[in-house]
């Protein structure tokens, strides 16, 4: 699929959580689990965010659709620069920007049909109950269930189908962007390609736009046109998905594809060694220093930024020429 134009993009995104200590709560310090985070997707195009637990994927997930507080950042949509500071900003962006949450049996109101479920978004938004039955059909058609479910309450569906019903909300709202928090990670295997299947196939037919968040690198393999590795709240390499596995050119990528298990006995997982600095007081230079096997003195001196190793690869490395 040839992808034209940006949809979604932010830029210089940090999300602090304070950290608060004493008698009073005073804030003592900040965990800095984004810093500087830059990121777009184009329509029609799956970009998947890969990092090991605790590199910040769920917190770009949250700050995205308005759920955390943004330090620093720009957003833009659809090229139009939007103030992340202002409430009106996320009013409207929710509309165009949507979540699929990892849990599909506590993102949904057990006590509500899902025709209630479907419908609230729609009428929060001013959207009248004649149009909002027609696109909540619409939606139930393009994920898979029918007329006859809207009756049901969440219990009554498995979790591949609450899954789809999650997507469903988004797609009743037109949205053009979909964010994905692990969607199959809750799910049984045999449920987990029938939800990429779909998310594929909305993709090619409505045009819709999928940042992928997931630690499963199969799913990124199967889905994702682009690939932005995360380590400790930053960008340090974005490569398109079909070069990853063969041509990954950041260590800590490398270090990551290294740790995989396969079925091959005779290739063990590589599991990376040393210390995971503490995101309240990140050393200076690469916080992948800590780790890195091709570590130099030089690294500790200043943090490097993203350089263009060609029109679709970025490295946060200055040695990855030399590495090879």
């Amino acid at each position: 699929m040839k992808h034209t134009d940006e949809v979604l993009a932010v830029k210089d995104l940090s999300v602090w959580y304070p950290i608060q200590q004493g008698l009073l709560g005073r804030v003592q310090s900040h965990v800095k689990a984004l810093r500087h985070f830059d990121l777009s997707v184009k329509r029609g195009e799956i970009v998947a965010v890969v990092g090991e637990s605790g590199c910040g994927k769920t917190t770009l997930a949250s700050a995205l659709v308005g759920l955390r507080t943004w330090q620093t950042g720009e957003l833009f949509l659809d090229g139009e620069r939007l103030d992340p500071n202002n409430s009106a900003t996320w009013k409207r962006l929710r509309t165009s920007v949507q979540m699929v949450f990892q849990d599909p049996y506590g993102s949904l109101n057990p006590r509500q049909t899902l025709q209630e479920i479907l419908l609230g978004p729609l009428r929060a938004n001013g959207i009248g109950l004649v149009e909002g039955k027609v696109r909540v059909l619409e939606a139930l058609h393009q994920v898979g269930l029918t007329e006859s479910d809207l009756e049901k309450f969440p219990h009554a569906f498995s979790g591949g189908q609450r899954q789809r019903i999650g997507i469903a909300r988004a797609l009743a709202l037109r949205s053009k962007v979909l964010v994905c928090d692990e969607p199959t990670s809750a799910l049984d295997v045999s449920v987990q390609a029938q939800v990429l299947q779909l998310l594929q196939k909305l993709r090619q037919e409505l045009g819709l736009s999928i940042i992928l968040i997931s630690h499963d690198l199969s799913v990124v393999r199967a889905l994702a046109d682009r690939v932005v590795v995360m380590y400790l709240g930053s960008v340090v390499e974005i490569i398109p998905a079909q070069n990853l596995f063969a041509h990954a050119r950041h260590p800590y990528s490398q270090a990551l594809l290294a740790s995989v298990p396969t079925l091959n006995s005779r290739k063990t997982p590589q599991i990376l060694q040393g210390e995971i600095p503490s995101l309240t007081e990140l050393p200076p230079g690469c916080v992948f220093s800590s780790r890195c096997p091709h570590v130099r003195p030089e690294c500790s001196l200043q943090e490097p930024a993203l350089q263009e190793l060609s029109e679709a690869n970025l490295v946060r490395c200055p040695w990855t020429q030399e590495l090879g």
